[in-house]
């Protein structure tokens, strides 16, 4: 059995190509670098912009993992239609799309909504993994920085917000389940639940750490500053409209009924785990 995984050198794939090793399967390990090495796995050259090159990718694949990168939502939007011809043409067995955030929602008009809707035209096996908020977010180097310097963890939602936070590594346990289970299709949940607030992140980031860390609400305006260096200013500035869109929600919390807790019987980690898990 074959599985081919999307940014398999990145933050996002390479814990899927780890997990399918693991477990003794057959990965192929997409990327667009020529001299990359993936333990593990097989490498193939090919990238989202190029319909000829996915298609030979996935054709004969029992799973691929896909999820889209961070660049303008005009080009993800054009990778996704890509990946959609791709899939049409090649029929891989199961196809496992993380939204990484983004909303599937079709009245968006967004590069997410189009791909899990053209995954469900395409009548092919699949299954959409829905996160809300990336535990890995929080390393980013404006965090962290400001964790250790000044014990404050700054995010751009209130102290009141609840969100269901996640990692990679918990969107690779459920892609793996989700190869095991094609019986579980439409969109899965993924997440601690309940939801915690940044005030709790503080709190196990000052236990962690060994001080008292306290949560500070910051701006859409001043988390794009933050993030642009690293990437790109056009993509910040869909992350900050994210962001500032989310200030009206009460909540950004997953519900029990869909969630990978309850359909994959795959528990999220806790935020303390997830530190220890990463070797922080």
């Amino acid at each position: 059995m074959t599985y081919v995984i999307h940014g398999a050198t990145g933050a996002q794939g390479a814990p899927v190509v780890a997990a399918l090793a693991a477990a003794g399967k057959s990965v192929t390990a997409l990327t667009r670098n020529p001299d990359a090495v993936v333990d593990g796995a097989h490498v193939v050259v090919a990238g989202y912009d190029s319909v000829d090159d996915l298609t030979q990718a996935y054709r004969g694949a029992d799973g691929v993992f896909v999820h889209l990168p961070v660049v303008s939502e005009e080009d993800r939007r054009t990778y996704a239609r890509n990946i959609l011809a791709a899939v049409r043409e090649a029929r891989p067995a199961r196809v496992v799309f993380s939204t990484s955030g983004a909303p599937i929602d079709p009245d968006t008009g967004g590069a997410a909504a189009v791909l899990a809707a053209g995954l469900t035209e395409a009548g092919v096996s699949h299954a959409v993994i829905e996160p809300t908020f990336y535990l890995e977010n929080l390393l980013m180097p404006f965090v962290m920085d400001t964790v250790r310097e000044r014990s404050m963890l700054p995010y751009p939602i209130r102290a009141d917000f609840p969100a269901s936070w996640a990692s990679h590594l918990d969107i690779a346990d459920a892609a793996v389940a989700l190869f095991e289970r094609p019986d579980v299709t439409g969109t899965v949940s993924v997440g601690q639940y309940p939801a915690i607030t940044g005030p709790d992140l503080a709190e196990v980031f000052g236990v962690h750490f060994g001080k008292q860390v306290v949560f500070e609400p910051i701006t859409p305006e001043q988390f794009r500053a933050s993030v642009a260096p690293f990437i790109g200013e056009e993509p910040a500035a869909d992350v900050a409209g994210a962001y500032t869109a989310m200030r009206t929600l009460a909540d950004r919390s997953i519900s029990p009924e869909n969630s990978a807790q309850k359909l994959l019987g795959v528990t999220p980690r806790t935020t303390g785990q997830w530190l220890a898990d990463i070797g922080l």
